[in-house]
């Protein structure tokens, strides 16, 4: 009987399992050929539209607590999707896990950002990213010095800013 119970409890697991598996993508190259974004965490929930133009979807990984002082977690942006401008009181790093995007600080133009890069975002400096216009984007974020705050959102990204983007 304990066998059959075990049995039926692996079957559902990876039912589920499979069923949850991050979906894949495509993302058009500069040359025109099509990649499939790679999917390392579940897409999450869908972000406020209060804080996001287009689709995004947060993940946690990390929740906050008074040991690691940090966040972590995983955003989707989906083509064209990027997050108002903010800040972050203990600053922000982002490690990009897949696909193409853009990232702006304040006074500086748009840079694009691709699978492997690490950006910083200073404390307290406006800023935004999000997903280019033709691909998703997966980014890890890390928010350290959570005891600080943790995030202060501003205005929505205008279509002009988030278009001066100089390839």
């Amino acid at each position: 009987m304990i066998k059959k119970v075990i049995c039926v409890v692996a079957l559902i697991s990876t039912a589920v399992a499979c069923n949850n598996k991050p979906k894949e993508n495509p993302i058009v190259q500069k040359d025109n050929t099509i990649e499939k974004t790679d999917f390392i965490f579940p897409q999450g929930e869908k972000g406020s539209p209060d804080f996001f133009t287009g689709n995004a979807y947060n993940y946690g990984l990390v929740p906050m607590d008074s040991t690691y002082t940090t966040l972590v977690g995983n955003v989707y942006f989906e083509p064209g999707a990027r997050s108002n401008w903010h800040t972050h009181p203990g600053g922000q790093i982002l490690i990009i896990t897949d696909g193409i995007g853009y990232h702006q600080i304040e006074g500086q133009p748009v840079e694009v950002m691709h699978k492997g890069d690490v950006v910083k975002c200073p404390p307290n400096v406006r800023h935004w990213h999000g997903a280019s216009k033709d691909s998703d984007l997966q980014q890890m974020y890390i928010v350290p010095n959570i005891e600080k705050g943790i995030v202060e959102w501003m205005e929505a990204v205008t279509d002009e800013q988030y278009n001066n983007v100089k390839n």
